[in-house]
């Protein structure tokens, strides 16, 4: 798991609690804004998870190269 995947899991729940409180208190203001906060947080995440599956594609292909060149 790298810092994006952590940062955007972090957002999008600190989101969703600001979207429920604002639709436990009636303010449309806050339900917006931690719906955004949820919005950037999932899109971190999802960002985070596209580098870590190119992380581990890249190490596979190190992998591979190094078992392709041993006699």
């Amino acid at each position: 798991m790298n810092s994006d995947q952590v940062k955007g899991t972090v957002k999008d729940a600190a989101g969703k609690v600001q979207r429920k409180t604002g639709e436990a208190i009636g303010s449309t203001k806050q339900e917006v804004k931690g719906a955004a906060k949820q919005a950037e947080g999932k899109t971190q995440k999802a960002a985070g998870d596209v580098r870590e599956q190119l992380e581990d594609d890249n190490s596979t292909d190190r992998v591979e190269r190094d078992v392709d060149r041993k006699p």
